[in-house]
């Protein structure tokens, strides 16, 4: 399933905890990967990124916690 991030209404953002959600849920995404979409996220920018079908759920749980808008693209 592919997402498209699109921002982060928390006050005040977690870098980390966000690049290691982003870590986690992806199925294709290393650490360093994930901090440059992490900044490029919080910088107002949309972030495409592709989870495995299985940990969906748990996968948009954790956005949705960290207060990251997406949308399902597939």
């Amino acid at each position: 399933m592919k997402l498209n991030l699109l921002s982060c209404d928390a006050l005040k953002p977690d870098r980390r905890a966000i690049a290691k959600c982003i870590v986690e849920v992806s199925s294709n995404i290393n650490e360093s990967l994930s901090n440059e979409l992490t900044d490029i996220l919080l910088e107002g920018d949309a972030v495409d990124i592709e989870i495995e079908d299985k940990n969906s759920g748990s996968a948009l749980r954790a956005l949705r916690k960290l207060n990251i808008d997406y949308e399902i693209v597939e």
